[in-house]
């Protein structure tokens, strides 16, 4: 049965979710964590989409992205998923898939549902008790936002 196609629109938002094949952890290390966060912000800057949240979770992330031209997102996540599995691989010496399926995406449609989302998003480690308080997460951008990091854009200059 064929996939259906993804639903893709012009300067829209999305959240995304991609998980490790068969639920398994994707983040073995703290240097893995730091090495997705530079793939990110390498192709952050190659294809100039914004990026307004994030949380790394073990075994999956979150991504909360505003894409000018619908091709990209595909575009984005392929090169994202693919570079982070090239180097997960060769440092674990593994071969094979290390994603799940193919990456989830859900458009969000107005600013207050990008705000829950946002919230949702960051107080994922709390719901999956891995810290008993957001600020607790380093993998998340709830603290990036407080350090006005260059990987997060500003929320209140939405496009």
């Amino acid at each position: 049965m064929p996939r259906r196609p993804r639903i893709v629109e012009k300067n829209a938002y999305y959240h995304i979710i991609t998980r490790g094949n068969q639920k398994q952890p994707v983040f073995k290390e703290a240097g893995d964590l730091q090495k997705y966060l530079a793939i990110l912000s390498k192709y952050k800057k190659e294809y100039k989409f914004r990026l307004y949240c994030f949380c790394l979770m073990p075994n999956h992330i979150h991504l909360v992205m505003g894409i000018n031209k619908p091709p990209l997102l595909s575009k984005i996540m392929k090169c994202l998923n693919l570079s982070y599995t090239l180097y997960f691989n060769s440092k674990y010496d593994k071969v094979g898939h290390l994603w799940q399926d193919r990456f989830k995406s859900k458009i969000i449609d107005g600013d207050r549902y990008l705000l829950e989302c946002i919230s949702y998003i960051e107080s994922n480690p709390v719901r999956a008790s891995l810290t008993q308080t957001i600020e607790e997460y380093p993998w998340s951008s709830h603290n990036f936002r407080k350090t006005n990091s260059a990987i997060l854009d500003n929320l209140f200059s939405l496009e």
